[in-house]
């Protein structure tokens, strides 16, 4: 089950889904001690960026501010060819397994539960999904998700941008 939500308060480039949000106890001493836990997905449709958060906090505004910075940190940029991903991707990640393949023009995204999340806020308009095992867990669903999107050949990811923007300056400076 998914939600989508607006930006609070300042305009943000990215947009946000968020995937799951369950009350968690630890057991203590003194008897249990609540907190929630909440998995985003955040997207940036413009560069086809994606990434996935989870983190736990004391209430629920909380815990989703916590899942929006880390899903910011850990953001990865597919690559789109001719609308499309460029070739098909398989990855497992724990118990979840997905296979994502290209598809042809004007077909859309065909995929359930988190994987169509993560696909449809890394804006790839055309591609088949499916997630092969059992595993109705959707925090390991997208996140086998995201694996499989960062083994795309022409992958980068945010911080290997930043390094090859930071090697190219000191080069240029010399």
């Amino acid at each position: 089950m998914a939600f989508n939500r607006k930006p609070r308060g300042n305009k943000s480039e990215f947009e946000e889904t968020l995937l799951d949000i369950a009350r968690v106890t630890r057991v203590v001493a003194g008897g249990k001690r609540l907190s929630f836990r909440a998995t985003l997905v955040i997207g940036n449709k413009s560069k086809h960026q994606v990434g996935v958060g989870i983190s736990k906090g004391k209430d629920v505004a909380q815990a989703i501010q916590k899942a929006s910075n880390k899903a910011k940190k850990n953001l990865i940029i597919v690559p789109i060819i001719n609308e499309t991903i460029p070739h098909e991707v398989k990855a497992k990640y724990k118990a979840a397994r997905v296979i994502i393949s290209p598809a042809k023009k004007g077909r859309g995204v065909r995929a359930g539960g988190a994987a169509r999340t993560v696909l449809k806020l890394a804006n790839v308009p055309n591609a088949n999904a499916k997630i092969l095992s059992s595993s109705s867990n959707a925090i390991n669903n997208a996140r086998v998700t995201i694996l499989a999107l960062s083994k795309l050949k022409g992958f980068i990811s945010k911080e290997k941008s930043k390094e090859e923007k930071l090697m190219n300056k000191k080069t240029t400076n010399k």
